[in-house]
């Protein structure tokens, strides 16, 4: 497992299961047994899932650890492919088998790792304006999916209570839904103390999974 990637997939799944006060050892073992196998893209995915479904109390993080398997493939796995491997047929059929996985924490883990390598400090204004390029007309299904994080903005020099309040209004039908109170969050706090996680769970409609989703970018961020 590629360094940050560890480190997020451990400090989130530790966060879920002690708010749900449940070991996470065997889980946290088998799914990095996922992660290093020498094997195809698709066969990891196959063993990820088959894990998920043997432990069933941490599905709630089945579609984020897909987000970190794919980071992981482009940060290691890919380096032992053929240079050209991410424009090859076999790749977009790939692309195509798994359009309907995972979620929008793939986009914030890619914009965060490119944040890292040009050495900037990430912002909401700078995820949403150069990376999703939300104002371009050619990226409208972006600017639909992030449409209420886009009019929040203001939030990210608020309070974890205000953001909370703002995410509860929010309709459970929108695709950035589970991820609007810790992605608004982090860019608000991206090092936050014991007070302030003990501040951010206190709001959160969803503690465990909110707390695993803001560890998950935190760590990813170190």
């Amino acid at each position: 497992m590629e360094a940050k990637v560890k480190k997020a997939f451990e400090a989130s799944f530790n966060a879920y299961a002690n708010s749900e006060n449940i070991d996470a050892s065997v889980v946290k073992t088998a799914l990095e047994n996922v992660f290093n196998a020498e094997k195809p893209f698709m066969d990891k995915v196959a063993d990820m899932d088959a894990v998920f479904d043997e432990h069933q109390q941490f599905e709630e993080l089945r579609e984020y650890t897909f987000d970190l398997l794919m980071i992981n493939f482009f940060a290691e796995d890919v380096l032992k492919l053929e240079e050209d491997y991410l424009e090859s047929e076999e790749w977009e059929a790939i692309e195509d088998e798994t359009i309907e996985r995972g979620s929008e924490m793939l986009n914030i883990l890619l914009y965060l790792k490119e944040c890292a390598d040009d050495e900037i400090e990430p912002s909401l204004d700078d995820f949403l304006k150069e990376f999703l390029l939300v104002e371009e007309d050619e990226f409208q299904d972006e600017y639909e999916i992030y449409e209420n994080v886009i009019a929040n903005q203001l939030l990210v020099d608020s309070s974890y209570e205000q953001i909370a309040k703002v995410a509860d209004s929010q309709s459970k039908d929108e695709e950035i839904y589970e991820l609007f109170y810790p992605l608004v969050s982090f860019f608000y706090e991206q090092n936050p103390n014991e007070g302030q996680l003990g501040d951010f769970s206190k709001y959160a409609a969803n503690k465990s999974l909110s707390l695993a989703l803001y560890q998950l970018m935190i760590n990813f961020n170190k």
